[in-house]
């Protein structure tokens, strides 16, 4: 997983803690965590293609996000941030170099690809039965200053 899916669930806490009455820059987001804000806007601009976030234009523009926290998966924002594929794509190397058998001799799955396809679909299933309202729980647990924290941090802008 690239490193877009962690900033993209930060920053969806951050819009969540921020509350929904204010929309926030790619650019603000972005240097609350020190992190490049052109990479991180296109990682918003995912999210919103996706329905999790909205954009909001004008002088007072910027993200915010378009549906609660407990309407979001964590499976959601993977989706959104690495798009569909599967993130194992066998290429069938058993087929080739000297151990390969005579063509049309590999009817039967790859054990590799069956024990790897296995392995993401618990993975994608265990994502989509976390919201961002469970993280969000467990994050104010951990930090119970955090949103505080945050909500002036953005309101000092």
């Amino acid at each position: 997983m690239n490193e877009g899916v962690e900033w993209a669930l930060h920053s969806c806490l951050n819009l969540a803690w921020i509350g929904p009455d204010r929309a926030v820059t790619a650019a603000r987001l972005a240097a609350y965590h020190e992190l490049p804000a052109a990479y991180l806007n296109k990682q918003l601009q995912a999210l919103s293609r996706a329905g999790i976030v909205s954009s909001v234009s004008g002088p007072k523009g910027g993200f915010r996000l378009a549906r609660p926290l407990d309407r979001i998966t964590l499976m959601d924002v993977v989706a959104a941030i690495e798009g569909p594929e599967d993130a194992f794509r066998c290429s069938e190397i058993r087929q080739q170099g000297p151990g390969a058998g005579p063509a049309g001799s590999y009817a039967a799955e790859c054990a590799i690809a069956g024990a790897m396809g296995a392995a993401e679909l618990a993975w994608r299933r265990e994502l989509a039965a976390r919201t961002l309202d469970d993280v969000r729980e467990r994050a104010e647990l951990q930090a119970p200053a955090a949103p505080d924290r945050i909500r002036h941090w953005f309101a000092n802008a």
